[in-house]
């Protein structure tokens, strides 16, 4: 036996977590999610007792569970000093070495550029480092963004990261890299969808950290920022102060259509879980359209404020469990229930409900409007449409009606239709498809640019 390292992955965060079987019975977890409920499970099935829970940094992008390993294992919970914690934890410095088990190490390295308080953390075995578990400094084909805390810090935060990087020249080719952040995360430059690599790997192929000028890195790194979820900026400060803690996984109430109309008259959200052609079809009026799916969590955060009272829409056979989950993943707490027998209850009442049609190609109508992230509207898109994030549809004041609303493939974009309705837009479809749709069914080229 040897030790041996287990990943996890988030697809909708585009998070990483890691299980290190430290090979004598105990094991140690880097960046857990708020319910590390699969590296529980990995820990119990082998016999492992979880006694480390390790954060590289203040994250943004989703509520750790390092405290709540805390108490519900008796974890020792290691986090870089700078972070200020107000948990129970022990904080490392730069340098610092922490023996997880004999003849294994931990040493933290102070790399700030993503956030302030940025660690790495190598991983030894017997004196020879084995993995590096990067967090969000270095990743598969790019590196952190450094504007999560505010666009003052970004060129700042560049050129650390620009030097903290320098400090893995240190280490052989062969050093395996486990990084926080991958493919899917609005947490890094855009890169490869590779979870983890080598250092010589990125060496050879990672077009942001081969670069030896600090002035040039520090420039294409912000240039390529896009926007993020706007739930990015209360985050670090929920988990620095410690997040609710729960024994178990909370279940959703049952409630009837009397108990929704009276949350909605109480400014309620409605959000309807269920898949964009069902929405399509007939839904409370004034809900939004959010498909249960891996980034439920990501929109949720980004389009709905965090104090709300949430009521959901479901099919019978979706996963309240993953709902849930992914609600509390992001801080959203007040989780009033959801509506019992779905929306054939909501008719059956005698409730009205509303539509927002899919359509083919040939009947679009109006002004068109992608909600699609900036650069994939740049890769292509229909000529004339006008892009406007979904993360910031709400912003719009249509003049004129009717209104397309597209994305790539339909969800993203009766999601923005559904918040344009609710805000009293009227004559909203959305188009059955994306971009390459319109092509193929007109013939004509997308175009390209901003």
């Amino acid at each position: 036996m040897s030790m041996e390292i287990h990943e996890f992955v988030d697809e909708g965060l585009g998070h990483s977590s890691y299980v290190i079987d430290l090979d004598d019975g105990t094991a140690a977890i880097v960046d857990p999610p708020r319910f590390p409920i699969a590296h529980e499970q990995l820990a119990d099935t082998f016999g492992l007792r979880i006694v480390w829970t390790i954060d590289t940094h203040s994250h943004a992008d989703y509520v750790t569970g390092s405290p709540g390993l805390v108490a519900h294992r008796g974890a020792v919970f290691v986090a870089p000093g700078a972070s200020r914690l107000a948990s129970p934890h022990r904080p490392v410095v730069d340098g610092e070495v922490v023996e997880l088990a004999p003849q294994i190490t931990l040493t933290a390295l102070a790399t700030p550029g993503h956030t302030p308080d940025h660690h790495a953390y190598v991983l030894s075995d017997h004196g020879r480092a084995t993995a590096l578990f990067s967090g969000g400094s270095l990743m598969v084909g790019t590196v952190g963004r450094t504007d999560l805390c505010g666009p003052d810090l970004a060129v700042p935060l560049a050129h650390e990261m620009f030097r903290g990087l320098r400090r893995f020249d240190q280490f052989p080719d062969d050093l395996a890299v486990y990084p926080t952040h991958g493919a899917g995360s609005f947490c890094s430059a855009p890169g490869a969808s590779q979870r983890t690599s080598t250092l010589g790997h990125e060496r050879d192929t990672n077009p942001l950290f081969t670069i030896g000028d600090e002035d040039r890195f520090v420039e294409q790194l912000v240039a390529g920022f896009g926007s993020f979820p706007a739930y990015f900026v209360r985050l670090p400060e929920l988990n620095r102060l410690g997040p609710a803690r729960y024994d178990t996984l909370p279940t959703l109430a049952v409630l009837t259509p009397d108990d929704v109309e009276r949350h909605l008259a109480a400014a309620g959200v409605v959000v309807d879980a269920r898949p964009a052609a069902a929405f399509a079809d007939g839904h409370v009026p004034g809900s939004l359209s959010n498909t249960l799916r891996p980034v439920f969590a990501s929109w949720l955060g980004w389009l709905v404020e965090p104090d709300q009272q949430l009521v959901f829409v479901l099919d019978p056979d979706q996963d309240r469990a993953d709902l849930v989950r992914q609600c509390l993943d992001v801080g959203h707490e007040h989780l009033v229930g959801e509506l019992d027998g779905g929306i054939d209850a909501w008719t059956e009442s005698g409730r009205q409900v509303n539509t927002i049609p899919f359509v083919d190609v040939n009947a679009m109508a109006g002004a068109v409007v992608d909600v699609r992230q900036a650069n994939e509207y740049a890769s292509g898109h229909v000529p004339g449409a006008r892009n406007v994030e979904l993360g910031q549809i709400t912003m719009l004041e249509p003049t004129v009606w009717p209104v397309t609303v597209m994305c790539g493939h339909g969800e993203r974009a009766m999601t923005g239709a559904s918040l344009l309705a609710a805000r009293g837009g009227h004559d909203v479809v959305v188009l059955d498809g994306g971009p390459d749709t319109w092509s193929s069914a007109t013939g004509g080229p997308l175009a390209v640019g901003e």
